[in-house]
């Protein structure tokens, strides 16, 4: 196993990858349509939709851009906790 891989599945170990699609969901409101919120974060409205169901592992870069584009933290993003 290589070191990138170790550490992958460290942090897919330690992050509830479904609850974070639930804070994403969340957060996109009813307002907001998958493809309007993944053309402002950059990914595809496919991409999305595995996210918000915790099927995707996300980058940190999608991640820095929800966090930017939505004024939360990464830290809640990730945990919940503010």
């Amino acid at each position: 196993m290589s070191p990138s891989s170790k550490i992958s599945g460290a942090s897919e170990d330690l992050i509830d990858w479904k609850a974070v699609g639930r804070r994403i969901r969340e957060l996109r409101g009813f307002d907001t349509t998958q493809g309007q919120f993944a053309h402002r974060i950059g990914v595809s409205q496919g991409y999305l939709s595995y996210i918000e169901r915790g099927e995707k592992v996300i980058g940190a870069e999608t991640l820095l851009r929800i966090s930017r584009e939505f004024g939360r933290s990464l830290e809640w993003l990730l945990t919940g906790k503010a």
